[in-house]
């Protein structure tokens, strides 16, 4: 490739990863989903501007900025970019330093001619989370999994595959990324079948200590079980989601603002099919609008408990995380949301989602 056809290259890359500061952050985030990347490039009239990443939107959705808002809001004032001059060690030592899925190069002028992905410098090295965790993770991997039968006739949902591997193992395989070697698997259905797939695998990174219920006990009953086997601040996830987000970002969130118990919640955009009307004093038209988009938060299945919240569930009691949660919240106890985008929740749950998921998985894998 020639100078000129490899500057051509570089234009179609920064465009493809670029979008205009008045765009909405909710613009952003689905521009994010769609290439599958983190960070993207801001410009103002067609020149470099800033660069704008998940975090800057995690934190403005946590301050309660709307989708609607122009990231122009809620850009940083201070980022991190190189020059044409720059050593390559130079870059490289930033993009590792900052995590960054890439770097923008800019000229004397402040114009941008090029950008470096970590992929470039770092070949299929994943990009590392800087703060490593130890707290333990608990997988709830007790339930017959009714919405996927019959499948889940013949193996527990906890094994049922996610590429080559299991779901749980790549739940597991997420959390070990970041550091976490602990892990309580609560079982019932099926149990036997999980502790055996487990005790056959080799050199594995990390310890499973399996927590038998004798009895369905629900999303959050079955916790109880472990009043004295954990007494420190733990992720607790469902087992059949996968959540792309750096784990450390979500317990500094947790930590930074005392919560007792935090809800990782997956943005979910709904376009209505139809124009929409509002009316005013009964039967005047006050609004129309042409197929509208509702973007919601749901409840993706992942939590951050503290250790005290095993007292407050009952014993021997079939008890969900949201009666939890309101038992929280009714007595002013403290419950946020950190938020993550729509791709970066995978459902296996049930068949409307299974294949989809699977595809969206082997892409992800992929890139």
């Amino acid at each position: 490739m020639n100078k000129l056809e490899s500057e051509k290259e570089q234009d179609r890359i920064i465009s493809r990863i670029s979008l205009d500061r008045s765009s909405s952050i909710l613009s952003a985030l689905k521009k994010m989903d769609a290439l599958d990347m983190k960070l993207l490039i801001v410009k103002e009239n067609g020149s470099f501007k800033s660069v704008l990443s998940i975090g800057d939107i995690q934190r403005a959705i946590i301050k309660g900025i709307t989708l609607e808002t122009e990231i122009s809001q809620i850009l940083r004032d201070q980022i991190t970019v190189c020059y044409e001059d720059d050593e390559l060690e130079k870059i490289r030592s930033e993009m590792m330093f900052y995590r960054a899925e890439f770097m923008p190069i800019l000229n004397g002028n402040g114009e941008i001619i090029k950008v470096v992905f970590w992929k470039d410098i770092f070949s299929n090295q994943q990009i590392i989370h800087q703060s490593k965790l130890s707290l333990p993770v608990v997988i709830m991997a007790g339930g017959e999994g009714l919405r996927l039968k019959p499948l889940t006739n013949i193996i527990p949902k906890p094994l049922v595959p996610l590429g080559d591997r299991s779901i749980i193992e790549n739940i597991i395989d997420s959390f070990v990324k970041s550091g976490v070697s602990k892990f309580y698997l609560l079982v019932n259905y099926k149990a036997s079948m999980i502790e055996n797939y487990f005790n056959g695998l080799k050199d594995k990174e990390f310890d499973v200590n399996f927590i038998k219920e004798d009895i369905p006990l629900g999303t959050a009953g079955s916790l109880k079980l472990l009043r004295g086997k954990i007494n420190e601040t733990f992720f607790v996830s469902n087992c059949d989601i996968l959540i792309y987000q750096d784990y450390s970002e979500v317990l500094n969130y947790h930590k930074e603002n005392r919560n007792e118990l935090t809800v990782i919640g997956a943005l979910q955009h709904y376009t209505i099919p139809y124009g929409t009307i509002e009316v005013e004093n009964g039967d005047v038209l006050k609004e129309l609008k042409e197929k509208p988009e509702i973007t919601f938060v749901i409840n993706s299945g992942m939590y951050i408990l503290e250790p005290h919240l095993l007292e407050e569930i009952p014993e021997g009691t079939f008890f969900h995380i949201t009666e939890l949660i309101n038992k929280v919240k009714k007595r002013n106890g403290r419950v946020g949301v950190f938020p993550v985008s729509e791709m970066s929740w995978l459902d296996i749950g049930n068949w409307k989602e299974f294949s989809k998921t699977q595809e969206i998985f082997r892409k992800k894998q992929t890139n």
